[in-house]
């Protein structure tokens, strides 16, 4: 309810959501240095993805708690229950509903997006594979490889998101029924 930290909080999530990772990389990485804070490339690209994440994640999750129904907060208000026993379980539920998919997908488009990281000096999947290839001189096979490794991680969290949705969906069901 606190006008500044809504003000705040805005702002933050319209500045990182606004900027693409790749600038942010470079700002934490290059500008931590100007204040004189050094730090090497592995704090800086988690200092980055950590920020960027948390703008993201964050916004997927107040969507998903403001798309539950104003009833479902009326009726716990009307049950008397108190605001954390109210989001606990009443509003959580429903929500972890409605954000499983973009948070799954947000999850998906990062371990694709740790690629970028490659560009402050830290040496990740890409970057790897890039150096293996200037050694080798074949890129349609590292670079197949490297594809196949990032199917590999991203296709096993895509399928356990489904399962997740359908368990979640079977017992909502299943609960909506009871009622």
């Amino acid at each position: 309810p606190s006008a500044p930290a809504r003000l705040v909080t805005a702002g933050y999530i319209l500045v990182v959501q606004g900027t693409p990772l790749l600038i942010q990389l470079f700002l934490v990485y290059f500008g931590l240095g100007l204040i004189g804070l050094k730090v090497d490339a592995w704090t800086s690209v988690s200092v980055a993805l950590t920020v960027y994440c948390s703008a993201f994640l964050g916004e997927i999750w107040r969507g998903a708690i403001q798309a539950v129904p104003r009833e479902q907060w009326e009726g716990a208000t009307a049950l008397a229950l108190g605001y954390g026993r109210t989001l606990r379980l009443v509003i959580l539920p429903q929500a972890i509903r409605i954000a499983t998919p973009p948070t799954v997908g947000f999850m998906v488009q990062i371990i694709k997006g740790t690629s970028l990281a490659s560009i402050v000096g830290f040496v990740e999947l890409t970057r790897a594979a890039q150096i293996v290839n200037n050694i080798t001189f074949r890129p349609m096979l590292v670079y197949l490889i490297v594809a196949a490794i990032y199917f590999a991680l991203c296709w096993p969290i895509s399928l356990a998101s489904r399962r997740l949705e359908r368990r979640i969906g079977s017992r909502i069901g299943h609960s909506e029924q009871m009622l």
